[in-house]
């Protein structure tokens, strides 16, 4: 009976042999996934160097030259920047306006497909693939796509990007907000639903309280991602600093030192709102430190 035991193998020894064959099938895949990504990265590399106007490796040495031209003009006309803040302000405030707004209604948009798309949470069970497909869409589709066509039906300004930036916000932070549902204990919301309370109601009181600072986290993290897309947005004609920003690049030299002004309106603001949103998003996550 000793001999038996002693040759067979142990439970331990199954488990530990178990894991190593699982560790190198998860290494042999990690490889070939790797593999393929790098022969995509160099045929996709070699097809758009093919096509371009002029190689790649043509033109390399000249990559310094646009911005050395742009900073020397910058240089050159230094003390008239402030005054060129200062005037593509309301424009900024536009830029600003345009990602609060988006954020918000993506928001709002996110919060309730997320909690539609998620099993023990939803109003109708059957629907959840339909209302994860839903924010598939949204967020699959890139926001100046969605700007674009609003822009051949809205005409021009600030409303088309709002709407294309919420769009792809609700998106986004519904599949993000869906997987913090998963994690929400369902007792309150079983505890709401014995003393009759609507499906309204038991989200309201049973599952935002838990997941809120989950929420408001992302949706600041959001925010950030949102003025950088509304700057964007504002080349295809949709408003904000980033139409002057075209605008000062498409008049070439003579108007660099204005386009140097909105990059630097631009970095700076978009700095403020990072340290700020990382500052809120430290409270919510460990709280206030006494």
């Amino acid at each position: 009976m000793a001999e038996t035991t002693a040759g067979a193998p142990t439970g331990l020894d199954r488990i530990q042999a178990d894991y190593m064959a699982m560790a190198q099938k998860r290494r042999l895949y990690s490889f070939v996934m790797l593999a393929v990504f790098v022969a995509l990265m160099v045929a996709g590399f070699r097809t758009a160097d093919a096509r371009n106007a002029g190689g790649f490796f043509d033109g390399l040495h000249r990559i310094f030259d646009y911005p050395s031209e742009v900073l020397g003009e910058a240089i050159q006309n230094a003390a008239a920047l402030p005054g060129f803040m200062l005037e593509y302000l309301p424009s900024l405030v536009e830029t600003l306006n345009i990602a609060a707004a988006s954020t918000l209604i993506g928001l709002l948009g996110g919060t309730l497909l997320s909690l539609l798309a998620t099993r023990g949470l939803s109003l109708w069970p059957g629907l959840i693939p339909l209302f994860r497909r839903i924010m598939d869409v949204c967020r699959a589709i890139p926001e100046i796509v969605i700007a674009l066509v609003l822009i051949f039906v809205m005409g021009g300004g600030p409303v088309p990007a709002m709407i294309a930036i919420a769009i792809h916000t609700a998106g986004a932070l519904g599949k993000l907000y869906s997987e913090v549902n998963e994690n929400v204990s369902l007792k309150p919301v079983e505890g709401l639903a014995s003393v009759g309370a609507t499906w309204a109601q038991r989200m309201y009181l049973g599952v935002i309280p838990q997941v809120g600072p989950n929420y408001v986290s992302y949706a600041l993290l959001r925010f950030e991602i949102n003025i950088r897309a509304s700057a964007i947005l504002g080349f295809v004609g949709a408003g904000g600093i980033g139409y002057e920003l075209k605008n000062a690049i498409a008049w070439g030299q003579g108007r660099y030192d204005r386009a140097t002004a909105i990059f630097i309106l631009l970095i700076l603001t978009i700095f403020v709102v990072d340290q700020l949103s990382s500052l809120l998003r430290d409270r919510l996550t460990h709280g206030t430190k006494s």
